[in-house]
């Protein structure tokens, strides 16, 4: 009885998705699922008739007529929902993939992770220390500069700080954030 009263009182559109529903064989479900489906359709018809009022001003119409509508959905078929490649074009592109065979992962307890360049998780970072310079201002003699030919100031300076002969490496811990 309650759902006769329920019926009655329920929208024309509430009633069809109903229907649709039990037509599909879903006999069980929540009842904002209705009003889900309810928005979902008013959405889909309002930008269904927008579209068909653009073809319809584009024409130099002032009314919307069937062919405006025709072709308003035929657009959201082709943009809104794509089909899948054929059959022949997955098995070609799933052959070409699979002709790359698999890293060789390493054996061992746990989880087998990847080498550290392929991580986003490895360091990249480096801090360098130089050692220290003597404080006394370097004087150039006619040997030093005989010995590197045609090279500029900087380049002179780049090559006392060669990153591998003064760089330490320098690790330290962060502090720990306090609580107020």
């Amino acid at each position: 009885m309650a759902e006769k009263d329920e019926d009655l009182t329920m929208p024309r559109d509430a009633k069809i998705v109903k229907c649709l529903m039990k037509s599909m064989g879903v006999e069980d479900y929540e009842p904002h699922v209705v009003h889900k489906f309810l928005e979902l359709w008013y959405r889909y018809v309002v930008d269904v008739l927008t579209d068909a009022q653009v073809y319809s001003e584009h024409a130099g119409r002032t009314e919307i007529d069937c062919d405006d509508v025709k072709l308003a959905i035929q657009s959201k078929l082709n943009f809104s929902f794509s089909q899948p490649p054929p059959r022949e074009v997955l098995l070609e592109l799933a052959h070409n993939r699979n002709k790359i065979p698999l890293p060789k992962s390493i054996a061992g307890l746990g989880i087998p992770l990847p080498p550290d360049q392929d991580t986003l998780i490895s360091p990249n970072y480096m801090f360098a220390i130089p050692n220290k310079m003597p404080s006394e201002p370097m004087e150039e003699t006619e040997d030093e500069e005989a010995t590197i030919p045609n090279t500029s100031q900087e380049e002179k300076i780049d090559m006392q700080l060669d990153p591998s002969q003064t760089d330490q490496r320098v690790s330290f811990p962060l502090p720990k954030c306090q609580k107020d």
